[in-house]
């Protein structure tokens, strides 16, 4: 029942904020179920991929082309590159600088100090290798890579279905890869994994609809919300972790 919860909570907040299922279920997963977090994150790709998947069709016509295919494009080749690189450049100082600036980011949306970037094809690409590159590093990219598209200044369904969009190329890429590396993990885990995916289908289809209602000034501010707790979480983790 805790793993049904915790799955349609996930699929929900991810669909009113463009990321959530990895930030809410990894730690279930490792804590309630003694996995290891590798595992866990290969069980969870799955689920991942599926709500990510049925968000995309819901938010489809939303998506905001020259940003999915500048800023996202460019997202999920860094994170590609950040999760090859997380064994090697991984520390806990630099969990705990990103969950700073994720803290930071958070606090600007919530006091309304925040500061947009310029909408350039530059900027853009940038701004997705860099946020996927360390959300790569942390493995945690899709609270890094909405912190980002924040401040392109997005509506609130733009952001979340650009966002999807990005956050699908990552599972497309990486799903193949943990049935290679994590086959049997995944195997001896698949009723967990129907489950948690029946969870955050549901989720989504509940977040969809409460997505459109909320006014942009109170999103942002959700967003900013969530964020800061993302952030301090992060920080938890990297301090347990030294």
């Amino acid at each position: 029942m805790i793993i049904v919860a915790a799955s349609v909570l996930a699929g929900a907040v991810a669909a009113v904020s463009g990321f959530g299922i990895g930030s809410l279920l990894t730690p279930v997963l490792v804590l309630s179920l003694g996995m290891p977090t590798a595992g866990a994150v290969a069980v969870l790709a799955i689920p991942h991929a599926v709500a990510t998947a049925i968000r995309l069709l819901r938010l489809r016509r939303d998506v905001h082309g020259p940003t999915f295919r500048q800023f996202g494009v460019a997202s999920a080749i860094g994170g590609l590159a950040g999760a090859a690189l997380q064994a090697q450049l991984t520390s806990p100082l630099l969990t705990m600088v990103l969950s700073a600036l994720l803290v930071l980011a958070g606090t600007t949306e919530l006091l309304r100090r925040r500061v947009p970037l310029p909408q350039t094809s530059a900027w853009r690409l940038a701004g997705g290798v860099l946020s996927g590159l360390f959300g790569g590093l942390v493995g945690n990219q899709g609270g890094i890579r909405s912190a980002a598209l924040l401040g392109f200044q997005l509506r609130p369904r733009v952001l979340v279905a650009t966002a999807t969009a990005s956050a699908l190329l990552v599972d497309a890429a990486r799903v193949p890869i943990y049935f290679l590396t994590a086959g049997p993990v995944i195997a001896r885990s698949v009723p967990l994994l129907l489950t948690m995916a029946a969870g955050v289908t549901v989720g989504t289809f509940i977040g969809v609809p409460i997505l459109g209602r909320i006014p942009e000034s109170a999103y942002r501010r959700i967003v900013g919300a969530l964020l800061i707790v993302l952030g301090a979480g992060l920080f938890l983790l990297s301090r347990r972790s030294q």
